[in-house]
């Protein structure tokens, strides 16, 4: 091979090395920086057609709505837990933090945090959406195809259903 093919030979080499080492980067700074957006009930029963569960310590964001009576907060401490629902069932947030003005019982919010043991997701933060008919896509979605009310899910809790 004569010496300025093989001068070129390694210039594309270098080149494609470069380009998968950078490549390489930018997937791995993605998958430690990537929330996945759940409802409570992908996060009961799996998401998508493989039904994937997230596990515990996996960061995600919830969307749904806070069920009337159970938002619970400590007197002492700024700490709050709620649950968020839709159609299918509910998912306990445990959140220490000033909520958002607009926060209260029946309104459409996401939380972004980890998921801890017992389906608990334990939020770092908390968002309410302005309009007060607010609710995420994928949480009108799921209540459009299985209508269920509060009073239902609130009854199949206490019967350990949820």
């Amino acid at each position: 091979m004569n010496p300025r093919r093989k001068s070129r030979l390694y210039l594309v080499l270098v080149i494609l090395l470069g380009l998968a080492v950078t490549c390489a980067l930018v997937l791995y700074a993605l998958r430690t920086n990537i929330d996945l957006f759940y409802t409570p009930s992908e996060i009961l029963q799996g998401k998508g057609e493989g039904h994937a569960m997230p596990t515990v310590g996996q960061r995600l964001r919830i969307g749904g709505m806070v069920m009337p009576g159970s938002v619970r907060r400590d007197p002492q401490t700024l700490k709050v837990s709620f649950k968020i629902y839709d159609a299918v069932g509910a998912i306990g947030v445990s959140y220490e933090g000033i909520l958002p003005d607009l926060f209260r019982e029946g309104q459409g919010v996401v939380a972004q945090g980890v998921l801890g043991a017992g389906h608990v997701v334990i939020a770092r933060e908390v968002l309410a959406k302005h309009d007060e008919n607010y609710t995420p896509p994928e949480v009108a979605n799921a209540m459009k195809s299985q209508p269920r009310t509060v009073d239902t899910l609130a009854t199949t809790e206490k019967e350990g259903q949820l």
